[in-house]
């Protein structure tokens, strides 16, 4: 067998092996794109009904309507729309806002009228704030409602109008975000 001949069969058996490993990640990210691989809602933050940890350092006043509570990074790019979304909405009667960060918070976040909380580590690993960004939103009783990842505005939009639309009325109209920062 000639030398040109060798090449040519041991080329052919590389791309057949590129070729299944090629298959074989193209079907991973199907199945995760579709939500056939899903991790179970109980898995991610904490689960609805749990007394929200620290809740009084993050709403020092018995809160009057729920709070949300948006997980940020100050180098994540999602977390910049989120945050401007959630910017957009600080009037929003039936609702209020704390944006917490693991460490120090961007310069801009001064002149947010939202309170934000730098070197909230701690706050991060209780709330298993697994990514950023993340939101939890806690009830009037100090509970969690809901917790989960947030991967856009739109995503964070749709969270405030769920938590917003109470069954069979309307959020208080006299509530709104105080826009403290700390």
């Amino acid at each position: 067998m000639s030398f040109q001949t060798s090449a040519l069969i041991l080329s052919w058996i590389a791309i057949l092996l590129l070729a299944f490993t090629v298959s074989g990640l193209v079907r991973q990210v199907h199945a995760l794109s579709s939500g056939a691989v899903q991790r179970r809602p109980e898995s991610v933050g904490l689960r609805p009904g749990t007394p929200a940890p620290a809740i009084a350092r993050l709403a020092p006043a018995a809160p009057t309507v729920p709070l949300v509570l948006l997980f940020l990074e100050p180098d994540c790019g999602t977390c910049t729309e989120v945050l401007a979304e959630a910017t957009d909405h600080h009037e929003r009667p039936g609702l209020e806002f704390r944006v917490l960060y693991r460490e120090d918070p961007p310069a801009r976040a001064a002149q947010l009228p939202i309170t934000v909380l730098g070197g909230q580590a701690e706050l991060f690993e209780r709330y298993d704030a697994i990514a950023t960004p993340f939101a939890t939103v806690v009830d009037r009783a100090g509970r969690v409602l809901r917790a989960e990842p947030i991967g856009s505005r739109a995503a964070l939009h749709r969270l405030l109008d769920e938590v917003d639309s109470p069954p069979g009325g309307s959020a208080p109209a006299g509530a709104t975000n105080q826009g403290g920062r700390a």
